[in-house]
């Protein structure tokens, strides 16, 4: 197998990108760089500058390197962008897709693994886990392009014999090592972790949600059990070459928005109490997966809790932000 990963030089990207060479695969990554680091990724993986969207140069690395297998992660992500700006989200998340699978087809890959997203779920209903049969009803273009992707992918590998994962992740954290830290500032760890540092105090948006301390609770995920995730879809595909396949990716552990702040003042050392803001439009009181289902077809169970995210998240932020680590 010789696996193709769009995004790859990107925060999880390249997590999975070296998680996968290091478990013995043969990787070569796509990226444009407009969020890809190149420095993330080791000499002996082969990095090719360019798009999902272009698709004559998609079917001339597919042949170049031999590629029977493609975990597809190029996408933008930012839910505020993607209501400012929903053509470009459908163009780049739901075209670019198109001309990959296109090309996917033409070049007989059987195999693909889906980087989807549990804003497919939207504002999920009032209940302890969210299931994979919990209907889909997202509430911006960036659910809406990953719930899109999910029917094309699944469309495809019927059509074409392609046997397909998709992973719906819940919220991601941490590092694996500090140079490969999420250095965006569009997730909760690394926006408390930019208030701290601008010596403002963290924001809580709301403490009135029918939740045990009044804000939201979520499941948070650590990049390196994320990228554990990839392999064990890309080595489900392998051995199961027909199909498809849907999971939620997380932890199936709840944390509230007021206790990872203060794990953070725990962390970090600035123990400032958070200033409560009102409620966010859209925001659920509650959203943490059922990763039964995983761990069933997959194998995989996440394995490193929130401390350990937030401690990985916090060493990667000093890093690119020296300023931030204070006496």
């Amino acid at each position: 197998m010789t696996w193709m990963i769009t995004g790859g030089a990107g925060y999880i990207g390249a997590h999975v990108a070296r998680a996968m060479a290091g478990a013995g695969e043969r990787v070569v990554v796509l990226d444009d760089i407009s969020a890809g680091v190149p420095a993330r990724l080791p000499a002996d993986i082969p990095l090719i500058r360019g798009s999902s969207l272009d698709g004559e140069l998609l079917r001339r690395l597919f042949a170049e390197h031999g590629v029977t297998g493609v975990v597809h992660l190029a996408a933008r992500k930012q839910v505020g962008e993607s209501v400012e700006q929903p053509l470009r989200y459908y163009r780049e998340n739901v075209g670019g897709l198109v001309t990959l699978l296109e090309a996917v087809a033409d070049a007989g890959i059987k195999r693909f693994v889906f980087s989807s997203s549990a804003a497919v779920y939207g504002n999920p209903p009032d209940v302890d886990l969210v299931s994979e049969d919990t209907p889909c009803v997202p509430i911006n273009p960036y659910g809406e392009t990953k719930l899109a992707g999910e029917w094309l992918v699944r469309a495809a590998g019927r059509a074409h014999g392609i046997a397909t994962v998709c992973l719906r992740y819940f919220n991601v954290a941490g590092s694996a090592s500090p140079e490969l830290a999420d250095t965006g500032v569009y997730n909760v760890i690394p926006m408390v972790f930019d208030r701290l540092t601008r010596d403002e105090a963290p924001r809580i948006f709301g403490d009135d949600h029918p939740t045990p301390d009044g804000t939201c609770v979520r499941d948070y995920i650590h990049v390196a059990d994320l990228a554990d995730a990839h392999l064990a879809a890309a080595r489900r595909v392998q051995a199961h070459p027909e199909g498809d396949l849907t999971v939620n990716i997380g932890r199936g552990d709840g944390v509230s928005v007021r206790e990872l702040v203060t794990l953070i003042g725990e962390v970090s050392g600035d123990h400032r109490p958070a200033l409560v803001e009102p409620r966010r439009e859209g925001d659920a009181p509650r959203a943490v997966a059922d990763a039964g289902l995983a761990a069933k077809e997959l194998g995989f169970t996440a394995r490193r809790g929130v401390r350990e995210m937030v401690e990985s998240a916090w060493e990667g932020w000093c890093l690119h932000h020296p300023e931030a680590r204070r006496a």
